[in-house]
């Protein structure tokens, strides 16, 4: 098997691994309202981890103007949110049994496709430079999949979705990181700044739109929940690294 159809097969697996995560939120009948509460909390902690602790770092590796790029991102989903869509106010329940605006579940989503359109990349990018780098990044991207299911998963359910549309959007990760792997097998050059404008978008999500729906609520569990959503990526890494499979 060569490298490129290697990189695809296991980009595949560890899209899988997405779904495994979205169905894991969708397969209870009902989620109490505090209970969401706390999984977006999760949520908010763990992609701000994983924007400043993963996706800027290797930008900074890869390319050049990266600060430039996040922020580009950053005030790209500001322009979405506050101008180009004039009448959309965070916060506004358009579903009685929403914690937050529909038009959030989707931008939390596209910001974590970027993600893991760019996961696609690195499992990719591993196979071109070697079989042995391939599988340290494949092994350090599985590592992230399951919790960025569950994300997804309960923050489509937070913003009023179906448990269909929980997994669905799941599948949507999977399929962007194999898009990912197919693209970097295409084309190459522009790895960085890409990577760094989704940071940005990710960014802005977690914070400008997550994290203040996440303080309205009054309880200590649901703040020190944020800061478990970063120790859930700080502990995935420090075990990928124990075994020996951290790589960038």
């Amino acid at each position: 098997m060569s490298p490129r159809e290697l990189s695809l097969v296991l980009g595949v697996v560890a899209g899988l691994a997405d779904v495994v995560g979205g169905a894991l939120v969708a397969g209870r009948r009902h989620w109490d309202r505090t209970f969401l509460q706390y999984f977006l909390a999760l949520g908010a902690g763990f992609m701000l981890a994983v924007a400043f602790l993963r996706m800027v770092p290797e930008s900074l590796e890869k390319g050049s103007h990266v600060y430039l790029y996040v922020l580009i991102g950053y005030f790209l989903v500001h322009l979405t949110e506050h101008t180009l869509t004039p009448h959309f106010h965070f916060g506004e329940e358009v579903h009685h049994d929403a914690l937050v605006h529909p038009a959030v579940g989707y931008l939390g989503l596209a910001g974590l496709c970027i993600h893991t359109f760019f996961d696609g990349v690195a499992i990719a990018s591993g196979f071109l430079v070697s079989r042995p780098l391939g599988f340290i990044l494949f092994g350090a991207v599985l590592l992230h999949k399951l919790p960025e299911g569950f994300a997804v998963g309960s923050l489509m359910l937070a913003a009023g979705g179906s448990r269909r549309n929980a997994v669905l959007a799941s599948v949507v990760l999977g399929l962007a990181t194999v898009a990912g792997v197919v693209f970097l097998n295409a084309f190459t050059g522009i790895v960085g700044q890409a990577l760094a404008l989704s940071a940005g978008v990710t960014i802005y999500v977690a914070a400008s739109d997550l994290i203040p729906e996440v303080n309205k609520e009054r309880s200590w569990g649901i703040a020190l929940a944020v800061f478990g959503g970063v120790l859930l990526y700080y502990v995935a890494e420090s075990v990928l690294e124990a075994a020996g499979l951290h790589g960038h």
